[in-house]
């Protein structure tokens, strides 16, 4: 009953979720949309975004159709997956593309009525920007959330219902299945983030250093070529790229949660006694759906909370926008606590004032630590503040100190996200198992522990994601103003805005990057659940090409027991005491072989595990994950390697496509110089199809590298190579991320600084210093940093997803290596 409760609830929300954004978006469509300048403005961004993201996805298409293939081949061939793999790899990406094409069709509406209703005053105008920002924040969630709810009632009531009790799957199976399902999501938000940073910064690029550095034109100037590519890419990466990312951070946390809750009440011991263990895992695997569905009626409310005055002070905008994000925190923490009291078992020694279970907590603490990263990068990356404001004060000097200066505040900044979300890490697990970090048996619950906190962290994600996504139409509505040479009081209200947008989207990423480091964390643990699948497909495999019944060899670490109840594989650790005589006995039996009884007894009986029951650390054992075995520490390099080599990738990119941006912008000042003067008007057309082809050509190599490098790691280096690389990439990427993200923002914003007047204001020599560190850390900020967070999870899912390949297939599964 009260799984039929949960999954009401999520759906329901998840509809909730679709009818708000809808309310907002006919809210935002019947505003008045401006003058017929301002109107002709913004249709041609939103032509030139449509026209861009219809490219992006013929070139997706044709990855996800051969992917999907090669998926097809592993499942129905292979069996190493889900035969459901395939189709929800692409329902995964479909979702995940509808999400940000819905928050770009949403934001390029906006911008022209935001400019507009700034006019009235600036609440106006940030109602209609935070709220279209909404759009894209609700329907994320509610997309999200409602395609884990289908999926569950496909894969736990549909299955059973039309293929009898024999197709039943074991809660186990439906996780592991499900958890397979958010790589679709992950590759369509890679291609997303990747193609739309390398778009938006080569046009952004382009307009800098030849309109405002070489021709010292305002921003958004209408007499700079790039400018309506400029604001097409602001819709295209910042907020389509954006959605996709996120869709895929939630979707993950919510699928690997769930996968470790099963697990977790899975140990023996670890119930208190007349608990239905059965019971137990279903409400862990619904746990992360009933947060969720709790966290998108939180958004809604805080959402209402966002109300500002007439102050340009970017501490009182600020304080407007985290008005709803806490009230959105504090509701969610009050709706973790009432539902782990109704779903959780009371397990001994974890429950708090004996009535709380102590994952109520750890769901806080994610939530507390997505709080202090968005606080923290406020403080680094908004000219309110100190670092910032000195960032700005090193312009005077020239450019050359403004970059050594961001690159150094960027790299000390990194600093306290990784102490917080190590801190998270500990105290969410902590909280989860009663503090018994040591006691195995309830390991696992502690994992499941850090795996709830990134639901917590990414439960408020309606409000927060509409954060960054107000970001992008705050400034798209700066430069229609400026275009459209409305009032200059109109443009210093929507300056105040896009300030404001600069630290919310800073903000966003450090959100969406402490995410991936929990989410990654989980689906690190979660990993070995796949390869427990892996196993267990491999044994019924062998079961079938074998005739009779008793025990056969797989190979040396290896076997099944065939029965007439069914077959059970299991693991021969290593480590056991043979002797000299009885290993020569046991290498004599070929794989396939029948294991005599007596074999059984006095070779191997104690060393073997079922693959059922073994524990995490059983596993680890089985594949010697010591920082001493050279698989590992390979892996660990590759996984570091990884992560610099996909930021040269996407920076080299950006590099390729704003070379031919600027000698275009450059041709057409020289071959019209009429352009200068107002008197011919630029063709804007041209720079936006430059960045289109640009994008699309140089998007494919970066996003291959996810792909594939987890695959090829894999089947070179086995089970123990790929826990090895998913390290090494999370904890270095997690690092260089923030450090990419912050110099950018901060970057960003001390030019801002400088044009709002300090150190000689717009046309100083501060201020073309300014503009280049700001060129110098567009890629940072909105191409390879926030593409990372994308690159970590991609990898982790790629690995579940082909765990049972590589459990069967690798190079160490044929011994040979």
């Amino acid at each position: 009953m009260s799984a039929i409760l949960v999954w009401l609830l999520a759906t329901f929300a998840s509809g909730l979720a679709l009818v708000w954004a809808w309310r907002f978006h006919r809210e935002m469509m019947l505003s008045d949309e401006g003058t017929e300048p301002m109107k002709e403005i913004a249709e041609s961004v939103r032509v030139g975004a449509a026209a861009y993201l219809n490219q992006q996805n013929k070139v997706v298409a044709i990855v996800f159709v051969v992917v999907t293939a090669l998926l097809a081949v592993a499942a129905l061939w292979l069996n190493v997956l889900s035969v459901f793999t395939p189709i929800a790899f692409l329902t995964g990406g479909l979702f995940s593309g509808l999400c940000g094409w819905f928050g770009m069709k949403t934001a390029t509406q906006a911008s022209s009525r935001t400019a507009a209703a700034v006019g009235e005053s600036l609440d106006a105008g940030l109602r209609i920007a935070f709220r279209s920002g909404a759009v894209m924040g609700l329907t994320v969630v509610g997309m999200g959330l409602l395609y884990l709810c289908l999926w569950f009632a496909v894969l736990y009531y549909l299955v059973p219902l039309f293929g009898g009790e024999e197709a039943r799957l074991s809660l186990r199976q439906i996780s592991i299945t499900m958890l397979t399902f958010g790589m679709g999501a992950s590759a369509q938000a890679l291609f997303a983030r990747v193609g739309g940073g390398i778009f938006t910064k080569a046009a952004d690029v382009g307009a800098d250093l030849v309109g405002k550095v070489e021709q010292s034109l305002a921003e958004d100037s209408p007499r700079n070529p790039a400018t309506i590519a400029d604001n097409v890419g602001d819709n295209v990466g910042d907020v389509a790229g954006m959605g996709a990312d996120l869709y895929e951070s939630y979707t993950g946390s919510i699928l690997a949660a769930s996968a470790l809750g099963v697990a977790a009440m899975s140990q023996d011991g670890l119930l208190a006694e007349g608990d239905d263990a059965v019971t137990a895992q279903l409400h862990a695997m619904l746990l992360p759906l009933a947060i969720a569905a709790v966290g998108i009626a939180c958004s809604i409310a805080g959402v209402y909370a966002v109300k500002t005055g007439e102050s340009l002070s970017q501490k009182s905008l600020l304080k407007a926008l985290a008005r709803g994000i806490n009230r959105s925190s504090l509701l969610v923490s009050i709706g973790a606590v009432l539902l782990t009291m109704w779903l959780m078992p009371r397990i001994p020694g974890t429950m708090l004032f004996g009535i709380v279970p102590g994952i109520a907590v750890s769901v806080i603490v994610g939530l507390m630590a997505g709080w202090l990263i968005g606080w923290w990068t406020q403080r680094v990356t908004s000219d309110e503040y100190a670092t910032t404001q000195h960032l700005a004060a090193q312009a005077e000097t020239g450019p050359a100190t403004i970059i050594i200066g961001g690159v150094a505040d960027g790299m000390m900044s990194v600093w306290l996200p990784v102490v917080i979300v190590s801190a998270a890490m500990l105290l969410a697990f902590g909280f989860a198992n009663g503090g018994n970090f040591n006691d195995i048996s309830h390991f696992s619950l502690g994992l499941y522990g850090v795996g709830i906190a990134a639901v917590g962290m990414l439960s408020t994600l309606g409000i927060t994601l509409a954060t960054d996504a107000y970001g992008p139409i705050a400034d798209n509505a700066g430069g229609n103003a400026e275009m459209a040479g409305l009032d200059p009081i109109i443009r210093e209200r929507t300056d105040a805005l896009d300030s404001l947008g600069n630290t919310t989207a800073a903000t966003g990423k450090g959100f969406a990057i402490g995410s991936a480091a929990l989410t990654a964390l989980a689906l690190l643990a979660a990993y070995i659940e796949g390869v427990r699948d892996g196993f267990d497909r491999w044994g019924r495999d062998v079961a079938v090409e074998v005739s009779g019944e008793g025990n056969f060899k797989i190979n040396e670490h290896l076997l099944i027991e065939k029965t007439l109840d069914g077959t059970q594989t299991y693991l021969i650790l290593p480590g056991g005491e043979r002797t000299a005589q009885q290993q020569a006995a046991w290498q004599e039996i070929g794989a396939r072989q029948s294991i005599a009884d007596s074999v059984m007894r006095s070779i191997v009986a104690d060393e073997r595990v079922n693959v059922a029951d073994a524990s995490l650390q059983d596993f680890l054992h089985y594949f010697d994950t010591t920082l001493m075995n050279p698989r590992v520490l390979v892996g660990i390099f590759l996984g570091a390697m990884s992560a610099f080599v996909f930021c040269a990738m996407t920076m080299r990119s950006v590099g390729r496509a704003a070379e031919g941006m600027v000698i275009e912008v450059r041709r057409q000042f020289q071959e019209n110089p009429g352009i200068l003067d107002g008197s011919v008007t630029p063709d804007y057309q041209r720079p936006i199809e430059i960045s289109t082809k640009a994008a699309q050509r140089e998007m494919i190599l970066p996003s291959l590298l996810g792909l594939l490098l987890p695959i090829a790691v894999g089947l070179l280096l086995g089970v123990g190579g790929v826990l090895g690389l998913l390290t090494g990439c999370l904890t270095s990427g997690f690092c260089l991320a923030v450090f990419m993200a912050n110099s950018g923002g901060m970057w960003d914003n001390a030019k801002k600084y400088v044009e709002a007047g300090h150190h000689g204001g717009k046309g100083s020599v501060a201020h073309k210093a300014a503009v280049v560190g700001d060129t110098v850390g567009d890629p940072f900020k909105d191409t390879s940093g926030p593409s990372l967070n994308i690159l970590i999870k991609l990898m982790s899912m790629v690995s579940v997803v082909v765990a049972g390949l590589i459990v069967r297939y690798s190079l160490v599964a044929y011994e040979i290596f």
